[in-house]
């Protein structure tokens, strides 16, 4: 267990003390590596076949199975009711041959898509890589998804092949008749009907030899469509190439070491899923936990303990939830085994971080920024480095990253703009799935803007203000609805909120709160001035809520990011839009 001494707030940054940390972290002395490293020193960190070709399922199954870590556990698999398989590497290359091999019985083409609807388990890790391995383009979706979500997909994408399970199928079927260019659908467990492939059977007549097919490094290995934070879902496509900069990232900025057992909770119909739960810790070796069945504190903490989990990476409205749980909780089990916690999805709020330091034995999450879009990590708190709590950190080296105005002028430091990235780093995504004018409005001035307002401090850290489009304008001030909201669930009686800005005629916008109570608070006029009054001390007289309305739950994407359009156009009596990744 590490020192208590090895994490300290000082001025309310959380100080680093390197020679007391459990490990000595892989990325060393970031400052140089910002002024020398080249994105051909990180190609040099996976394999290639002859002639500059690649293919990422290689460098996450092949290159292991065949090498010293063949008998070392890949996966361990909870169901979520305790009942545990453990994978090894060697056997996981066995599985993807053989549903590589499926794929090719079906005549599945290079750069077919292939969708996969199931709910975590080892048979959507295998059926993903496996699809990669022949060149296919694999999709995960999320398992919640409903009928429409479903059939735009699959639709949009000109998919051929679904790959779901005796439950989910039902779901599918009620627009199957609206996918004609869909050809094959292999069903998970017994419930297999006439016109339907059992991957029970398919998998056991399939050998478990294949040669995985090398790939031009920009032809396309997945698509994902995203959250709809903004607006409609669109189907982002990533290539081969992509691997580097999965396989660089984790190991840099997650850290991972040879003993670590690593635990993403992110699921793989989200872009967190597919890049840190499959792609980037087995391309680095690690063995990983995969977590079935719903979100439970309790569950949580217990998957932490029995499998001695060193590295932990989760989104904040797991963290708020887990808080809402209360402190004693975690207190209920070891959790020593931790040495490392990340957090992505949307800023994590100060308090999360602060909060993980009281209960985790002095170990803050580390907020990590990244999008769909970019395919990878790009902007961190990494381990080596002094943490400021509510910041998005400093970027990756081989990224340059500015604030700038429209014109693609780079603004001055403690400057509101927006958040832009110099083009070139190999995760980038490559297409919008048919879109390519919606492809290039990210494009401008030689900067890729990410659609996020920020700015940066003196020290080089970056902050996150919020969307470009959820920018608070009130009192001819500029609000960023994140930092209202974290000073908001600062107050004891808010576990969670959502923040937009109201038209007024007086101030152009006031900004209105959505906010969800910790047990045992009860909604009163007290209380809400009370808030009030706190997020006044916390900002600023013009920054504060000046309506508060309670709510049992706030609308969150799947991925958990607050769907602030949609608080903003139920409030405004607005269309509501695209709400297919809408959670339960």
């Amino acid at each position: 267990m590490a020192e208590k001494s090895t994490e300290l707030i000082s001025g309310g940054i959380i100080k680093k003390d390197p020679a007391k940390l459990r490990l000595k972290p892989n990325l060393q002395g970031y400052e140089g590596l910002r002024k020398t490293f080249k994105w051909s020193d990180a190609d040099k960190m996976v394999d290639w076949f002859p002639d500059g070709k690649i293919n990422a399922a290689y460098n996450v199954v092949d290159r292991h199975a065949k090498g010293k870590n063949a008998d070392k556990v890949a996966l361990i698999y909870d169901d979520g009711e305790g009942n545990a398989q453990k994978v090894t590497f060697k056997q996981l290359y066995e599985q993807t041959n053989r549903f590589a091999n499926v794929m090719k019985k079906l005549g599945i083409k290079r750069q077919d898509r292939v969708f996969f609807f199931l709910q975590r388990s080892p048979e959507l890790y295998i059926g993903f890589l496996g699809a990669i391995k022949c060149g296919a383009i694999a999709s995960p979706m999320f398992p919640a998804f409903g009928p429409d979500a479903i059939r735009d997909r699959l639709l949009d994408s000109s998919a051929v092949c679904l790959v779901t399970d005796s439950d989910l199928k039902k779901r599918f079927y009620e627009v199957k008749d609206q996918l004609p260019e869909l050809k094959h659908t292999i069903i998970v467990g017994k419930d297999v009907a006439p016109g339907e492939l059992s991957w029970e059977k398919e998998m056991a007549a399939a050998s478990d030899k294949f040669e995985t097919v090398p790939m031009d490094p920009e032809e396309f290995m997945y698509l994902l469509y995203t959250s709809g934070s903004t607006g409609k879902p669109k189907g982002v496509v990533h290539a081969h190439k992509g691997i580097v900069q999965a396989h660089l990232t984790t190991n840099w900025v997650l850290d991972v070491h040879d003993e670590d057992v690593y635990w993403c909770g992110a699921d793989l119909g989200w872009v967190t899923g597919v890049v840190y739960g499959v792609l980037g810790p087995w391309s680095n070796g690690t063995t990983q936990v995969g977590l079935g069945g719903r979100f439970d504190p309790d569950r949580w903490y217990k998957t932490i303990q029995n499998y001695k989990v060193s590295i932990w990476y989760t989104a904040p409205t797991a963290v708020r939830m887990l808080m809402a749980k209360g402190d004693d909780t975690p207190r209920k089990y070891d959790l020593s085994s931790l040495r490392a916690l990340y957090c992505v999805g949307e800023p994590l709020n100060p308090e999360g971080v602060r909060w993980a330091q009281e209960v985790f034995d002095n170990k803050p999450f580390h907020d990590t920024w990244w999008q769909t879009e970019t395919g990878s990590i790009l902007i961190t708190n990494f381990p080596e480095m002094d943490i400021k709590p509510g910041s998005m950190g400093k970027p990756l080296p081989g990224i340059e990253a500015a604030i700038v105005d429209e014109t693609g002028k780079v603004l001055e430091q403690g400057e509101e703009g927006n958040l832009a990235l110099r083009p070139g780093w190999p995760s980038m995504m490559r297409q919008i799935w048919k879109n390519p004018a919606k492809y290039n409005e990210y494009y401008r001035n030689g900067w890729y803007y990410t659609g996020d307002t920020a700015q940066i401090d003196k020290d080089g850290y970056f902050w996150y203000v919020g969307r470009a489009d959820d920018v608070i304008k009130t009192s001819g001030e500029r609000v960023g609805p994140f930092e209202v909201e974290s000073a908001l669930i600062e107050h004891e009686a808010v576990a969670e909120a959502g923040v937009i800005g109201k038209p007024d005629q007086l101030r152009g916008n006031i900004i209105k709160a959505f906010i969800v109570l910790t047990p045992g608070h009860t909604e009163s006029d007290e209380l809400k001035a009370d808030i009030q009054k706190h997020v006044k001390s916390k900002l600023a007289g013009h920054a504060y809520p000046r309506e508060i309305e309670v709510v049992k739950s706030l609308p969150k994407t799947r991925s958990g990011k607050i769907m602030r359009r949609l608080l903003r156009a139920r409030e405004l009596g607005l269309p509501i839009g695209d709400v297919s990744t809408l959670e339960d």
